[in-house]
């Protein structure tokens, strides 16, 4: 009754209120009650409902009024500009991939594995015994947790072969996500004003990274099996740059990986060139058809420094990766990541340590391999039958995504709109590329979404692409 009371008296006053000049004094509580026979509880309440709407204000001591509608005004910033100055370097807004998905629309634009590909009971129960134990509560030495550690160098020392020295404990550096390590890594080893070569196309969020740390990244163009070791060697010599970003294992966006033999390759030039390689290793637990290769494996003299991370196949919400470098490059790299985040949460790699600790965390990622397979194998299929014309550059041995380049005659931008409207979203591959892009691309990742959907989401992506020809 109460209620019923209450929203009664809150209609009759918002009429009276539409009515009435701003601030109109309105009837005491006493009056109301008697006016609408109802409880001063009530009454209050149906004021506090209307205070909650803006539409009255209380002043201590005096009454309720109508309040006054304020006119929001336009604010100036403008002295800002002045105040920061120009830029030092253009950074990239925010990826497309990371874009809220609408209602019914699917979402083939994302970067991240659906739920349904993570380890959730492992997730689940590694954090609950990392919230019980000592590390909810301590501090983290600057480097990582000596456990976690010891198991990235371990992971990495199992692919080095005879003849080469394996990695240490100490090399390792734990980092709250790859991401920030490429930025303390461009502004270490690189630094700002100084050349970067990279892979092109290559991920974007390295090339934000880049962006980010003012380094000037000079593309070096990479087919299905990697660069060619001829171009990699002409681009140290044409800018004097004494690092290379590259992903030799399931690259994002093409998921190419490079072959043993072409690896070895490019390291002979990266060595030659007294050079680092940044191996960025984010898609190492994504085999399908191949196992991962690291470079880092066949290098002990310090060329190769190693990002690992698990964000992708562990959870987005453990947000846990590692750097493995040796001598200089490691104490400056260090130096940087104690400079932007001192330390990475405790918590976080004790949960990331159970996990990949379980037994069945492998047993994990053998199924992971089959579902991985299964999805991409029934979205090519898809696109086959309903957009033929759409080229794919090659079928990934791992990774999360297909590449395709369109027909030179279709304009990319509105061909992305158009999938949109029509209910799918597509990555446009332009941001994949750090100069001009070499074509019309677009990135489709086949771990998102119900792979249910694939045929529908092909036959859209076809239908527009027969309207822009």
């Amino acid at each position: 009754m109460n209620n019923d009371s209450s929203f009664r008296i809150v209609e009759e006053l918002r009429t009276w209120i539409a009515t009435a000049p701003p601030g109109a004094k309105l009837p005491s509580t006493r009056e109301l009650v008697a006016r609408h026979a109802a409880s001063p509880v009530t009454v209050q309440r149906a004021l506090r409902t209307l205070t909650t709407q803006g539409l009255i204000e209380s002043r201590p001591g005096v009454g309720t009024f109508v309040r006054a509608v304020r006119t929001a005004q336009p604010l100036d910033y403008g002295w800002q500009t002045a105040a920061l100055g120009s830029p030092q370097s253009h950074i990239p807004t925010g990826s497309a991939t990371m874009r809220p998905t609408p209602p019914n629309t699917i979402a083939l634009h994302a970067g991240y594995p659906n739920q349904e590909l993570l380890p959730e009971r492992l997730i689940r129960t590694a954090l609950s015994r990392a919230a019980r134990s000592s590390a909810a509560v301590t501090r983290s030495p600057v480097t990582g947790l000596p456990d976690l550690q010891a198991w990235f160098a371990a992971e990495l020392a199992a692919t080095v072969p005879v003849g080469v020295t394996p990695p240490t404990v100490g090399d390792v550096i734990v980092l709250p996500g790859s991401q920030s390590g490429l930025s303390s890594v461009f502004r270490a080893l690189v630094g700002a004003g100084q050349p970067l070569l990279m892979e092109s196309p290559s991920y974007w969020g390295a090339i934000l990274a880049a962006a980010q740390a003012g380094v000037k990244v000079i593309p070096v163009p990479s087919g299905p099996t990697g660069p060619d070791p001829d171009e990699l060697a002409r681009a140290f010599e044409e800018t004097g740059a004494r690092a290379f970003y590259a992903q030799p294992n399931y690259a994002n966006p093409t998921g190419a990986q490079w072959s043993r033999a072409g690896a070895q390759n490019l390291l002979d030039v990266v060595h030659a060139h007294g050079a680092f390689l940044v191996e960025d290793d984010w898609a190492h637990d994504f085999g399908i058809t191949t196992d991962p290769s690291p470079v880092a494996a066949l290098d002990d003299r310090g060329h190769v420094v190693y990002i690992r991370s698990l964000t992708k196949s562990v959870s987005p919400a453990i947000r846990i990766a590692a750097i493995i470098a040796r001598g200089p490059a490691r104490e400056r790299i260090i130096a940087d990541r104690g400079a932007a985040s001192m330390y990475v949460s405790g918590i976080l790699q004790a949960a990331a340590l159970d996990i990949v600790t379980q037994p069945g965390w492998h047993t994990h990622l053998r199924g992971l391999r089959q579902q991985l397979r299964a999805r991409r194998d029934l979205l090519i299929d898809s696109m086959n039958d309903h957009a033929p014309t759409a080229h794919l550059t090659g079928i990934p041995p791992g990774g999360l995504n297909l590449w395709y380049r369109l027909p030179d005659t279709i304009e990319l931008p509105r061909f992305v709109r158009d999938c949109e409207t029509n209910g799918v979203m597509v990555a446009s591959g332009t941001e994949w590329f750090p100069a001009e892009s070499a074509g019309s691309f677009i990135r489709l990742n086949y771990s998102g979404i119900n792979p249910g959907t694939f045929p529908d989401a092909a036959r859209i992506i076809g239908h527009v692409l027969t309207q822009a020809s």
